[in-house]
């Protein structure tokens, strides 16, 4: 019968790869170091490690059901319902070995049953997209026309500047990136930061499907979380791809029309603020806070707490028209 399957942290702390798989094929079994705990949204890259922990600190011990080598493929049956069947390809790039881990649904999701476009994107000739310098595994839009630079961005992973400012920006995920930030509250702080640049979006590389299939956390609680971060923060969309490569293609597409349409609001914003002093620009409604303070001014007794009464908002504005 076949040993179990661990996944455990690499104790290297500055390798790239922070994970440590031991596949039972063999009489010691093969030690790998992998980017994630499993091929969901993308194959994960793999690598040879030399030696498995004395005291390893495991995040999952899995039973197998069968793990056998075909040819350049290692094919692992896992005893579990769901992600339970993947393959480990060994190939060759540029002269060495590389090793990917990957997953019937993850071999579709690399070649979505489209065809991106080649036209460019808003008639941008060059489009010159900042990518985040702590971003590892970046898109390089290899089928789009942009050239790309490394930059600390202020938020957001992929980005375009105007007059040397941050004007456009996107946040990449993948669902279960997703998910861990929403459980952990740190998307909110992240969406909190993007919904403070003149555009900004979050792009997922899965489908909205794929939220309901999390095994660590509550569909529910994803679906709701979600659906409170898009009434917070409206300005901040966030938009489900197939795959990585639709995701790249969307981020170029967005950014593009960001950069497109700059001239526009910094029209708009111009027009404003040509308005003349006397023009009838209507005034900011006062703040509950505002008028509870006129009313005990004025000797009008008011609930400290609730809604501010229709009548008392209407005296309020009254004695506060000018003229």
């Amino acid at each position: 019968m076949p040993e179990d399957f661990l996944i455990a942290r690499n104790p290297d702390p500055d390798s790239s790869l922070p994970y440590l798989l031991r596949v039972p094929l063999g009489d010691d079994g093969i030690l790998l170091k992998a980017k994630d705990t499993w091929p969901r949204t993308a194959k994960v890259y793999c690598h040879r490690a030399e030696e498995w922990p004395a005291e390893p600190e495991l995040v999952e011990r899995v039973p197998v059901r069968s793990c056998v080598r075909r040819g350049a493929a290692i094919d692992l049956v896992l005893d579990r319902g769901r992600e339970n069947r993947s393959q480990l390809v060994l190939t060759q790039v540029r002269g060495r070995q590389v090793i990917f881990w990957q997953s019937a649904r993850t071999a579709k999701q690399a070649r979505p049953s489209v065809a991106v476009p080649n036209a460019r994107a808003a008639g941008l000739v060059d489009l010159e997209v900042v990518v985040d310098s702590h971003e590892r595994y970046p898109y390089r839009f290899t089928d789009q026309q942009v050239t790309t630079t490394r930059a600390a961005l202020p938020a957001g992973d992929y980005g375009v500047l105007r007059d040397g400012l941050p004007h456009a920006v996107v946040e990449r995920k993948s669902v279960g990136d997703l998910a861990s930030s929403l459980t952990s509250g740190r998307l909110r702080y992240q969406l909190a930061d993007l919904a403070r640049l003149p555009r900004a979006a979050v792009v997922v590389e899965d489908r909205w499907s794929e939220v309901f299939r999390q095994q660590h956390v509550r569909p529910a609680v994803l679906a709701d979380g979600i659906a409170e971060c898009q009434v917070r923060w409206p300005s901040v969309p966030i938009v489900f791809c197939e795959s990585r490569k639709l995701a790249q293609e969307w981020v170029y597409r967005f950014l593009a029309a960001a950069l497109t349409h700059a001239d526009a609001d910094e029209g708009a914003e111009a027009f404003i603020g040509a308005l003349a002093p006397g023009s009838p620009v209507p005034p900011a409604e006062a703040t509950a806070a505002q008028v509870r303070a006129w009313a005990a001014a004025q000797g009008i007794e008011v609930a400290a707490k609730g809604r501010v009464p229709a009548a008392l908002r209407a005296a309020y504005d009254d004695a506060h028209r000018p003229g």
